[in-house]
């Protein structure tokens, strides 16, 4: 079954400025720019800032409505309340980047995967396959070289529904640091990327739905610098380093967001299934 979720570039600042507003912990990430936040190197509340690892918009107290609470609630109800909006499930989130493609072709459509991408993504399919897990979904990037690595890899994986979205497309995601003389995009571009791929991670990288009963185990199917920009965030290391980390074509890496919101990774780039003559990095 195939869905599609097109977002429009107001669709996009919306959902990242939503985002922003609804984070009430003192321990904000500061924005010097739309694109480039910045990790704080204390909380306001006087602590380091490595205790904050919780979403701060999925704390359960946050979402307790406190205008539909009685003058002088007992300690009993209030925990009954948050109770209800606990996380009670795990969620395992497998980042898988696109195969080999074409990298000299003008128009993005044309940028189609290669020969040794399509037995990329036919190795990348075979893997998550024999995991054994049952995956409730694959979000994949809405450029040519993801969708045609999906449709690869979902053979391997029937019965699981595929999403389409733009907000994983590739990009710039913040300026890096330190800065590489090979890669430098126009400034524009950080403006323009940066909220986008922000809005990615606040988007699919949280803790489970209280309602969630069961763990879950999701795929997205997107993009190098996507993808190490969203570690980056979700280990609460310096974004500006995401340029340092190097992912092979096909390859896994596993994210698990625990109930508490604890943050884990547990594989990254992984590519020891193929064999050595099938990896590159293009």
């Amino acid at each position: 079954m195939l869905e599609s979720s097109w977002a429009s570039s107001s669709e996009i600042s919306s959902l990242f400025l939503r985002s922003q507003a609804s984070c009430i912990c003192a321990c904000r990430f500061q924005m010097s720019s739309l694109a480039q936040p910045q990790l704080p190197r204390d909380c306001q509340c006087g602590v380091s800032a490595w205790p904050c690892y919780r979403h701060p918009r999925r704390e359960p107290l946050s979402l307790v409505n406190l205008r539909k609470r009685n003058l002088e609630p007992g300690e009993e109800e209030l925990a009954s309340r948050l109770d209800h909006y606990k996380a009670k499930a795990t969620r395992h989130i497998f980042l898988i980047r696109h195969s080999q493609y074409h990298v000299d072709a003008s128009l993005e459509k044309d940028r189609t995967l290669t020969p040794l991408g399509r037995e990329q993504a036919e190795l990348t399919g075979l893997r998550l396959a024999s995991l054994g897990l049952k995956f409730n979904k694959i979000v994949h990037s809405s450029m040519t070289r993801a969708i045609e690595t999906t449709d690869i890899i979902s053979k391997h994986l029937p019965g699981v529904c595929k999403v389409s979205t733009d907000l994983l497309r590739e990009g710039a995601p913040i300026e890096p640091d330190p800065p590489v003389s090979h890669w430098k995009p126009e400034a524009v571009q950080y403006y323009e990327d940066g909220a986008r791929i922000e809005a990615a991670f606040r988007n699919y990288i949280h803790r489970a739905d209280a309602k969630q009963q069961e763990d879950s185990y999701e795929i997205f199917i997107c993009h190098a610098n996507v993808i190490r920009y969203i570690v980056c965030r979700a280990l609460q290391f310096p974004p500006e380093g995401w340029l340092r980390l190097s992912l092979n074509n096909g390859s896994i890496t596993h994210l698990v967001v625990r109930p508490d919101g604890r943050v884990a990774l547990r594989t990254l780039g992984d590519t020891g299934f193929m064999p050595p003559d099938k990896i590159s990095r293009s």
